[in-house]
């Protein structure tokens, strides 16, 4: 068995090709592999889930999307960095639900939270059709689910693709974010071609966590704010959208919207 630091961004070329690149891996090592996240990522692979990470696919603020392999199939690998400065970036609305749902509250807590929370999200969302990766299994900070993409790379953000069909791209949009609202009975709550996936001329929902449920006082405020984002989008494609027509097309427009403040 090799050490957990050697499950990551291993050595061998059909892994690594350009040398160049050690450092920037190098880099990432210490900023998202710490040594339990090392240990988590070693149970993981003991558990089957994965046999590598990688290399990266995006990385940010928050955390960072790592590819990884497992046998013959490339898996995704999402980590969380542990620290109060990921918290300044996610909704309050979400943050606020976390905070009822466990009794942790140092920040390491939370984010172990989190990491369950998506999990149980893209499990929820799986047994609703909606396209989304698939969960595989979490450990801490690190949740392990489906790749997008092939062996050539990761599927393009929506916001980066070639889109030949806009109106399609509408129709699928519609059925997605339809079976989540009515499905799973959830909004995603920061749906934009930012951080939506477009996969053989589909659309694949990605960073759910922050989704809240469809009784939430603020959903309606949120899918509307979602759906404008696509809107403009699709506009710009050259097929117009009137984002009203889009609420009513997913089922948002029977929401209940957030009672006014006195």
């Amino acid at each position: 068995m090799p050490r957990a630091d050697q499950l990551v961004f291993p050595s061998r070329r059909e892994r690594w090709e350009d040398r160049r690149k050690e450092g920037t891996h190098r880099k990432l090592l210490d900023e998202f592999f710490d040594h339990p996240t090392l240990l988590a990522v070693s149970r993981l692979v003991n558990q089957g889930l994965l046999d590598s990470v990688d290399f990266p696919i995006s990385t940010g603020k928050e955390g960072g999307v790592f590819r990884a392999t497992r046998g013959t199939e490339y898996r995704a690998v999402k980590i969380y960095r542990i620290g109060n400065t990921t918290f300044r970036h996610l909704p309050p609305y979400a943050l606020e639900e976390l905070r009822q749902q466990t009794s942790v509250r140092n920040f390491g807590g939370l984010i172990i939270g989190w990491t369950r929370r998506e999990h149980t999200i893209l499990s929820r969302l799986a047994d609703a059709g909606v396209r989304a990766p698939h969960p595989y299994g979490h450990l801490r900070n690190v949740l392990v689910m489906e790749f997008i993409g092939d062996e050539r790379g990761a599927a393009p953000r929506l916001k980066d693709a070639v889109v030949e069909d806009p109106a399609a791209l509408y129709e699928d949009l519609v059925a997605q974010i339809r079976a989540m609202l009515t499905g799973a009975g959830l909004v995603h709550g920061d749906l934009s071609p930012y951080n939506t996936l477009y996969w053989q001329d589909r659309v694949v929902l990605i960073d759910v966590a922050q989704a809240i449920r469809s009784d939430h006082p603020q959903a309606k405020a949120l899918l509307e704010r979602d759906l404008t984002h696509y809107a403009k989008f699709i506009g710009r494609l050259g097929y117009p959208v009137d984002p009203a027509d889009f609420l009513s097309a997913v089922g948002g427009d029977r929401l209940a919207a957030k009672p006014a403040e006195e």
